[in-house]
């Protein structure tokens, strides 16, 4: 049982993306060619070469035409056949890695590529790097904690490491060359999945603190998408404590059969106004995880900002955080709309606009603005800023998760409370204002906002060991 909660839980913290048939098989290989990773391809001895004509005319010894050559020690290329790579890929039938799989390290970098690839067909709603971003002082360890990291990188799915103590940087791992690092460096700007409900909230923090809603009681009657809706005249904290009394249409996905049931395939309209949510009823309110409440609650943001949601971002990721690299959330537009909904029985495709709510929860940015983001957290919490005020008051009004199944060595099963869209009350911690995010594939982020310390990880795949290099280090440093 609580390998099926693990599976369902997980795989829905990532955003969800439905690509059936859609294969970026071709474009990676493509990718490969024109980024000389030679080594993953396979080196085809060809025959009768025309090197004088536009398109190279190759083939193999048997006649057969061939669209990539090894000739004389070079690469030679040709439109007529599919490229051939040496990698051994396993093709999930889902659109990413399922939790419980073991991928060996060439199907990651295959669908680290299709990750970075799908993404970059939504649009965008977020900042500029800073003319001048925060610079991390950085006195690195050499420990036993430190070594195992650094080996744990050699053998998981890990992306980035990185721990943030003392107002300094002391471990810094990233995945090697001979590994991830072909298509992961410090600039590659990656996703958050479901950690990136916390960036909604830490959001949501600075609106209230702008003044374009009251607080966490503040209740959502002044938006006219939410008429006639579960969602009409409820406090704010109930969707940012996941307990707006939705259960009985939604629990981590949609409940439906009539189109795609993950949250982020459709716009917040379209859920209101057409999908489950229409002429619907609360129910008690009790904690709930689903995507849908984040993916609402930014575009209610977007809202009451009226118009200034740009300055509103700028000055969270610019002007505090000072990123370095751009940063930002995703938005649905047209063409994404269509290919997610391809078997809806509703609309398969419509016109999306600003005002219907196509902004989701999914975050991306690099690994060190990961770190930049959350030591903007700290910093808040520990100088008790408005958002710093913000930031304690929903850890006040932090709820119990209720979890049936106890996995301590879990990172979604270990903490037991839900505190505005953070997990907190974590076990042996329980006494201390430590709060995470967590997201499918194993991003995670902890902040200890007593003890200033910080773990930023990005990953491909939860087989690394979360309580060891994540619970353990906050806990105890080590």
């Amino acid at each position: 049982m609580k390998k099926i909660l693990k599976i369902v839980v997980l795989g829905l913290l990532w955003s969800n993306i439905s690509f059936a048939n859609d294969n970026f098989e071709d474009e990676f290989t493509e990718w490969l060619i024109k980024n000389d990773h030679t080594q993953y391809l396979k080196k085809n001895e060809c025959y009768g070469c025309d090197v004088n004509t536009a398109t190279l005319n190759c083939f193999d010894k048997d006649g057969e035409p061939k669209k990539q050559c090894w000739m004389h020690g070079k690469w030679r290329r040709s439109n007529s056949e599919p490229n051939e790579h040496n990698l051994d890929i396993n093709f999930f039938k889902s659109s990413e890695i399922p939790w419980g799989a073991n991928p060996n390290k060439d199907t990651l970098l295959y669908y680290l590529f299709r990750y970075l690839e799908v993404e970059n067909k939504f649009d965008r709603a977020g900042s500029k790097g800073s003319e001048n971003p925060y610079k991390f002082n950085i006195e690195l360890r050499d420990d036993k904690i430190s070594k195992y990291i650094k080996k744990h990188m050699q053998k998981t799915a890990l992306l980035s490491y990185l721990l943030y103590e003392d107002n300094k940087i002391t471990i810094d791992e990233i995945s090697p060359k001979n590994r991830l690092g072909i298509l992961y460096n410090n600039n590659t700007q990656f996703t958050s999945a479901s950690a990136g409900k916390s960036i909604v909230s830490y959001v949501t923090g600075h609106a209230i603190c702008k003044g374009y809603i009251n607080g966490v009681d503040h209740r959502l009657n002044d938006w006219s998408l939410l008429e006639n809706t579960l969602f009409y005249d409820q406090k704010l904290i109930n969707l940012l404590n996941m307990a707006a009394g939705h259960q009985k249409y939604a629990d981590f996905d949609l409940k439906t059969n009539k189109y795609h049931k993950n949250a982020n395939s459709n716009t917040v309209e379209f859920h209101l106004k057409k999908g489950v949510f229409k002429n619907s009823k609360k129910s008690k309110s009790k904690y709930q995880y689903t995507n849908f409440l984040s993916n609402l609650l930014i575009n209610y943001v977007w809202f009451k900002s009226e118009g200034k949601f740009q300055d509103l971002l700028d000055e969270i990721f610019v002007d505090k955080a000072k990123i370095k690299n751009d940063a930002w959330f995703l938005k649905m537009n047209d063409r994404t709309i269509k290919m997610n909904n391809r078997n809806n029985t509703i609309l398969k495709e419509y016109e999306v606009k600003d005002e219907d709510g196509p902004l989701r929860y999914s975050f991306r940015a690099s690994r060190y603005d990961y770190l930049r983001i959350a030591k903007a957290m700290l910093d808040d919490w520990q100088n008790d800023t408005c958002v710093g005020k913000y930031l304690k008051k929903i850890h006040e009004l932090r709820i119990p998760m209720n979890n049936k199944w106890k996995n301590d060595k879990d990172s979604s099963l270990n903490p037991k409370s839900y505190a505005g869209k953070f997990y907190t009350n974590y076990t042996g911690m329980k006494k201390r204002n430590v709060m995470g995010m967590n997201g499918f594939g194993g991003q995670h982020i902890m902040i200890d906002f007593d003890l200033g310390r910080i773990v930023v990880i990005n990953s491909m795949h939860t087989d690394y060991n979360w309580k060891k290099i994540a619970h353990s280090v906050i806990k105890k440093g080590k």
